[in-house]
C-alpha cells in the first residue's frame, strides 16, 4: 500500500515537471518571438539608413514601376530595404497610382514614412508661385512660366494656346516644379471657366455673344489705364461698332483698316474688363486718348479729338 502511494507521488511529480518544462520552453519561445517581432517592427518603422541624404529631392518619373522607384531610393540611401519598402507601398495601396514628380525628404526618415509619403503623393515641396497680369497674351504668358517651370515647353504651349487666347484667365497660380505646359493650359482654362460661369447669365442678358464680350474685353484691357476709364472706353467702342465706324484701337492696328471686332481676342482680359464689356458706360463721347501721365481725355467729335492730341500729346 505504501509502495503504491509512493509510485503515485512520483508519477505526479514527473508529470508536473514535464508540464513545467513545456511551459518553460513555451515561455522562452514566446519571449524570443516578441524580441524578434520588436526588432522587425523597429527595422520597418524606425530604422533609418546611416547615410540618409537630408534635404534630398528624388524625382519619380511618370510611369515608373514600383521596383524602379525602390531601386532609385536605395541607390540614394533613402531606404535600406527595397523589400520592406515595396511591401509597405503595396499594403498602403499606393503601388497602382504612385504620383510622379519631385519628392523632398527634408529629414532622415524610416522606410515606413518614405513609403507612406510616396504612396500618398506627399511631395513636401513648396509650390511655385506665378502671377499672370490682366491683358497678358499667350506669348507673354509663356515667357512667365518658362522662367519658373523647368519642364515648360514654350513651343508646345504656343502651338496649343493659339486658339485659347482670351480664355486663359490672368491670376496667381501655384504649380509643382515638375508641372509642364499642359498643366498650365488646363489650370488657366479651367480657372477661366470657373470665373466666367458666375457671370454668364449677365452676358446672356446683355444680348451679346460671349465671344464678342471676350474680344471686346481684351481690347478694353489693352486700352484702359485703370478702373476709372474701362466702362467709358467700352461705351465708346460699342458705339463705334453700332454706327459702323472702325474701332481704331492702337492695341490692334487692323482695327484701323477693318470694321467690326477682331476675329479673336488679342489678349487675356481680367474680370473687370469683362464686366466693363458687359456694362458699357453710355456717354456723348466718340474719341479718347491718354496723356503721358496716363490720364484719359475724351472728345465728342474728331475736331475735339484733334485739339486734345495737340494739347496733351504734342
Amino acid at each position: 500500500m505504501e509502495n503504491l502511494s509512493f509510485s503515485k507521488i512520483l508519477f505526479f511529480l514527473n508529470n508536473n515537471f514535464s508540464k513545467l518544462n513545456y511551459f518553460k520552453k513555451f515561455f522562452n519561445f514566446y519571449i524570443i518571438g516578441i524580441i524578434i517581432f520588436l526588432i522587425f517592427y523597429y527595422f520597418i518603422f524606425f530604422s533609418v539608413p546611416k547615410d540618409f541624404p537630408v534635404n534630398v529631392i528624388i524625382n519619380i518619373k511618370e510611369g515608373s514601376s514600383l521596383r524602379s522607384i525602390s531601386k532609385d531610393l536605395e541607390i540614394n540611401n533613402v531606404i535600406s530595404s527595397r523589400v520592406f519598402f515595396e511591401t509597405l507601398v503595396i499594403i498602403l495601396g499606393g503601388d497602382k497610382h504612385i504620383a510622379n514628380g519631385d519628392f523632398l525628404f527634408e529629414n532622415a526618415l524610416p522606410v515606413f514614412e518614405v513609403a507612406r509619403r510616396v504612396s500618398r503623393g506627399e511631395r513636401h515641396l513648396a509650390p511655385i508661385k506665378v502671377t499672370i497680369p490682366e491683358g497678358f497674351n499667350v506669348s507673354e504668358i509663356s515667357k512667365s512660366f518658362a522662367l519658373k517651370l523647368v519642364n515648360f515647353n514654350v513651343s508646345k504651349f504656343l502651338l496649343e494656346a493659339k486658339d485659347k487666347e482670351g480664355y486663359l484667365f490672368p491670376d496667381t497660380y501655384f504649380f509643382l516644379t515638375t508641372d509642364n505646359e499642359q498643366d498650365v493650359l488646363i489650370s488657366m482654362n479651367n480657372n477661366f471657366e470657373k470665373k466666367i460661369s458666375a457671370i454668364r447669365p449677365l452676358i446672356i442678358s446683355s444680348g451679346k455673344l460671349e465671344k464678342d464680350i471676350i474680344i471686346m474685353a481684351s481690347l478694353i484691357e489693352e486700352e484702359s489705364k485703370g478702373d476709372t476709364d474701362r466702362e467709358f472706353i467700352s461705351g465708346i467702342l460699342w458705339k463705334r461698332l453700332a454706327i459702323g465706324m472702325p474701332l481704331q484701337v492702337d492695341a490692334d492696328k487692323r482695327t484701323y483698316e477693318n470694321k467690326g471686332l477682331p476675329e479673336n481676342p488679342i489678349s487675356n482680359p481680367g474680370l473687370k474688363a469683362i464686366e466693363a464689356a458687359i456694362y458699357p458706360k453710355v456717354s456723348n463721347y466718340l474719341y479718347y486718348l491718354h496723356d503721358a501721365d496716363g490720364n484719359i481725355h475724351y472728345a465728342k467729335n474728331f475736331i475735339e479729338h484733334q485739339i486734345n492730341i495737340k494739347k496733351y500729346l504734342k
